[in-house]
């Protein structure tokens, strides 16, 4: 694996994760999600949660199925995205007794766009670093 290409397409990944929860989460979808505390802690947890996201896909990508283009990161994150957004949320459907379906449903389709695009980044730099 090369490192090089791990960590940076990983924290770029991670980048993006944490630009497009923000869009979704923060701002498009907000008044269906509980939002977080206003804290600096809160939101370092938060970038560091979609850093090791970033990190997670570009692991995936470089040391065991060598993606390296937008397309086959974007179409390898569709499938990440899913299998994440349903563990999630069946966890959060059995702890939480106020998530519902809907909201489950919304957040793995979420979940799915998330993955896809942070693949397709992934996937894309993995490619353009060789």
């Amino acid at each position: 694996m090369k490192t090089k290409n791990f960590l940076v397409a990983g924290i770029a990944g991670g980048i993006v994760d944490y630009l497009l929860g923000w869009l979704f989460y923060g701002i498009v979808f907000k008044d269906s999600f509980p939002q977080p505390e206003e804290s600096s802690q809160t939101m370092i947890f938060i970038l560091l949660g979609c850093l090791t996201f970033g990190l997670f896909i570009s692991y995936i990508y470089n040391q065991w199925a060598q993606i390296s283009t937008l397309a086959t990161g974007a179409k390898a994150g569709i499938v990440i995205g899913i299998f994440m957004g349903l563990i999630t949320n069946f966890f959060r459907i059995a702890m939480t007794p106020e998530t519902t379906f809907q909201l489950a449903a919304l957040d793995v389709g979420i979940s799915i766009v998330l993955a896809t695009v942070v693949g397709a980044v992934v996937g894309l730099i993995n490619g353009k670093m060789g």
